[in-house]
């Protein structure tokens, strides 16, 4: 299980790849992140006037019922595959 210190590590390593991750991957990342963090997605889906929102809502919302400490050993598994 990875702690808070090595997801905010994880976090800093990927803000500060050479190159960018794709939005499907920054997308996964954001929704491991906000559960590991925030846990369940809360409030109501965007609407459709503001994909931006709709998709990291979504990203979220799909981790639901994921535990934080398995949100964080996510996170900084994927982070490594990038290069993280």
């Amino acid at each position: 299980m990875a702690t808070v210190e090595e997801l905010e590590a994880a976090v800093k390593a990927v803000n500060s790849l050479a190159k960018p991750p794709s939005t499907d991957r920054m997308l996964e990342l954001y929704g491991l992140y906000k559960q590991a963090s925030v846990g369940d997605a809360t409030g109501s889906r965007p609407g459709m006037f503001d994909p931006r929102a709709r998709a990291k809502w979504d990203a979220w919302a799909a981790r639901r019922g994921t535990s934080a400490e398995d949100a964080r050993t996510a996170y900084v598994a994927l982070a490594k595959t990038l290069g993280a």
